[in-house]
């Protein structure tokens, strides 16, 4: 390999020569992810002190939570301002709540992913029967 060329310690993916570190910015943030999955195994924790912990910036955090890759143990738990993106429901992880991943899982419909603006009833009070 030429002498100004660098690759990833991990995944051996060609680099700049000039870039400071010795792994790819994918497995760095793979090697982050497994070090914030190892703390949440090992401590009772929420989504603001794990960036706290790891310094690293929430939304971050909440991204991971939205993808599904980490949720909240305790399900009376909700992540302020994650909602179910077809129906509003609070979510403890990824973007549909459970009945709406069951209904994607067993229908062959297509589910509409609307917004909060989409919403006729978003922000107003109703009664449940």
């Amino acid at each position: 390999m030429e002498q100004n060329i660098k690759e990833c310690a991990n995944c051996h993916k060609v680099l700049p020569a000039d870039y400071a570190y010795n792994i790819c910015p994918k497995c760095k943030e793979d090697e982050l992810f497994s070090r914030v999955k190892d703390y949440i195994r090992t401590h009772e924790v929420n989504e603001y002190m794990v960036a706290n912990e790891f310094q690293i910036p929430l939304r971050k955090v909440r991204g991971w939570i939205k993808e599904g890759r980490i949720e909240y143990v305790d399900k009376d738990t909700r992540i302020v301002g994650t909602k179910c993106q077809r129906c509003g429901k609070p979510v403890t992880f990824g973007m549909l709540c459970p009945d709406c991943m069951r209904l994607l899982n067993y229908s062959n419909k297509k589910i509409q992913i609307v917004s909060d603006q989409d919403r006729k009833d978003a922000g107003k009070m109703r009664f449940l029967e």
